[in-house]
């Protein structure tokens, strides 16, 4: 079994924008994660967290490239989140979500609750970027 999770969404903002925000230290407690201990660098482990949650996970980033490219690993999976500019104001986000165990007898509510969050995070991304919308992270209930 395929156990991959792709998610797109387009963000009506420069990937350059796009980019930043994702990397940001700064800009993260705007749509994602309540702190991050550090900017998302190539060969960095950051610690982020979710105040709300009561909860904090780390990330070991893999791989930068520019407004294009951003690998890392976190749990037992590997996320890749690429950036295409669609034109000059309008990028195309991908994440791709690999690593989950085919043998896992929960993988199939384990995917399904990575695309959830990886389907929110994009939305509250988007609502940040695009609106200046601060409200809307840590909002879901399970």
């Amino acid at each position: 079994m395929d156990t991959r999770i792709k998610t797109k969404m387009k963000i009506n903002k420069p990937v350059a924008e796009v980019f930043e925000a994702i990397v940001s230290p700064e800009q993260i407690g705007g749509y994602w994660f309540s702190e991050s201990t550090g900017r998302l660098e190539e060969g960095k482990n950051v610690t982020l967290k979710y105040e709300e949650y009561n909860a904090e996970g780390e990330m070991n980033v893999l791989h930068v490239e520019q407004d294009k490219e951003l690998i890392f690993s976190w749990g037992e999976t590997q996320v890749s989140i690429m950036f295409h500019a669609t034109n000059e104001d309008s990028t195309m986000i991908e994440v791709t979500e690999t690593g989950l165990s085919s043998d896992d007898p929960d993988v199939i509510n384990k995917m399904m609750g990575q695309k959830e969050g990886w389907v929110y995070m994009l939305t509250c991304l988007k609502g940040y970027l695009e609106n200046g919308i601060t409200t809307l992270r840590a909002s879901l209930v399970h």
